[in-house]
């Protein structure tokens, strides 16, 4: 059997995405955006939540498509309301459609939102925390990319949810030095 992170081992779910998805280095913007809209989703809920309602939540949101998100108006958001299979929350919802908005803006400005977000690390960052609750729930380098997304538009992205979403994309390696997935 396959030694995980702790938190890996609460559902069959957390676990494939655990050994399949997290922390795995992602440079697609495609991916990186669905990312970063979970995280935005997934402050103050479980993980396991998220996961849940992840093919609710791709369905509703136009399979995460960053440039139909970005174009939603206030039937979009009322619709969403009302949808009982997604995060109602409607600071939530909008703070997605500004997500959509602010992600373009960067690629934009920088060619791409991977150049972007990956401009704040040379290579993956990788620890060796020994249990779980070694692992931060924010750094400082959380607190620069949270600040730096905010002057650029973002919302719902406080340092806790940006270090998840840096944990998520492979920016940081914090599987604990038993699970079979940390880097030497």
């Amino acid at each position: 059997m396959l030694t995980r992170c702790d938190w890996a081992n609460v559902s069959e779910q957390d676990s494939i995405y655990h050994d399949n998805e997290w922390g795995v280095v992602t440079h697609d913007d495609t991916e990186l955006f669905e990312t970063l809209f979970l995280e935005t989703m997934q402050a103050g809920l479980s993980w396991s939540t998220i996961l849940r309602k992840r093919s609710t939540l791709r369905a509703a949101y136009d399979h995460f498509n960053y440039q139909l998100i970005a174009q939603y108006q206030a039937e979009k958001v009322d619709a969403l309301m009302l949808d009982t299979g997604v995060i109602r929350h409607k600071r939530k919802i909008e703070a997605t459609i500004s997500n959509a908005q602010a992600f373009m803006n960067i690629q934009n400005e920088f060619g791409s939102f991977d150049n972007y977000i990956w401009q704040f690390v040379d290579e993956p960052l990788v620890n060796h925390w020994t249990t779980i609750a070694d692992v931060p729930a924010t750094t400082a380098l959380s607190d620069i990319i949270s600040k730096d997304l905010k002057k650029h538009g973002f919302k719902f992205v406080g340092s806790t949810t940006i270090y998840a979403f840096m944990q998520a994309i492979g920016m940081v390696d914090d599987h604990v030095v038993y699970c079979f997935k940390h880097q030497d």
